[in-house]
């Protein structure tokens, strides 16, 4: 089975691309134990604990990423650029278990992959 990526580079609310990858990412869990998980850009938002979608009648879909360790996803990074450009600290970042990657670091652990997958 092919090694796949899935890389979250939208914010998680306004547009659906986020939820729809989360959907996909679970269901290819099912089917392979070889599975990235990569934010970068906007989609690093994915990470701050504490939004409140409700507040612009959006779903709070954020919550479900906590079941990558359920499905036993472990390889979660995040581009540490795109945090701090964004001002997203390590400690505001506490949604999910994720490792912070130099931009060089992410481009190499992506080139791993033999499939990659961009929500």
């Amino acid at each position: 089975m092919n090694s796949i990526a899935f890389v979250f580079k939208t914010p998680p609310h306004g547009a659906s691309s986020g939820r729809e990858g989360l959907d996909a990412l679970l269901a290819t869990a099912a089917l392979t134990e070889d599975i990235g998980v990569f934010f970068i850009g906007e989609g690093v938002f994915h990470l701050v604990a504490g939004q409140q979608p409700s507040t612009i009648f959006a779903r709070d879909y954020i919550a479900t990423f906590k079941l990558l360790e359920l499905y036993d996803i472990e390889q979660v990074y995040a581009c540490q650029y795109s945090m701090v450009t964004r001002g997203i600290s390590e400690r505001v970042a506490s949604s999910i278990p994720f490792t912070a990657l130099t931009i060089d670091d992410l481009q190499q652990r992506l080139s791993d992959y033999d499939k990659i997958i961009s929500f």
